[in-house]
């Protein structure tokens, strides 16, 4: 059998792949379309200590806040996934973070709604989640800024300066 003659690479009839070319197709990412999620546990942690909101407390009012009005039923409905908590609706009707926006009467069910100060607090989570505002640095705002915070205020304030800082980057680019 005769044995053929090596092409130089000029000459081969298909282009192939180099190993560089291989290597990009692998390591190359595209920059993600949804990130609004990349600093949740911070924004998290930051409502927990300024405004006392467990993460059960806070997903039960981002259910009820697309809800608008809704039923006692509705909050039972939706809170059997929660872990047991037997005062949680009373818990946020006290705090006022849910209101009574109809009373019971005749026939009629009691209807419900998230307050003013519960409104303002999800829409200030999906503005901070969104990179539209940054979470305050001042001791006097925000409690993880005191000196007397725990430890862990002092690690998650590191990681609140760092979202601060990326959000201000984000809010550059897109001014230009």
């Amino acid at each position: 059998m005769k044995k053929r003659k090596m092409r130089l690479k000029y000459e081969r009839k298909s282009p192939t792949k180099g190993y560089n070319d291989r290597n990009r197709i692998n390591y190359d990412r595209r920059q993600p379309t949804f990130d609004y999620l990349k600093y949740f546990r911070v924004v998290r942690y930051w409502i927990k200590r300024t405004h006392g909101v467990s993460l059960a407390d806070l997903e039960m009012l981002l259910f009820l806040y697309s809800e608008r009005l809704f039923k006692r039923s509705d909050f039972n409905d939706y809170e059997e996934i929660f872990s047991w908590d037997t005062t949680r609706f009373e818990k946020l009707l006290r705090d006022g973070w849910i209101s009574k926006w109809r009373k019971q009467s005749g026939a009629q069910v009691a209807l419900y709604e998230v307050s003013y100060k519960g409104k303002r607090l999800i829409v200030s989570l999906y503005k901070k989640l969104a990179g539209e505002e940054p979470i305050s640095e001042s001791p006097q705002r925000n409690p993880i800024f005191k000196n007397s915070s725990p430890y862990t205020d002092k690690v998650y304030r590191r990681a609140i300066k760092r979202m601060n800082k990326a959000t201000e980057q984000q809010q550059r680019h897109a001014q230009e």
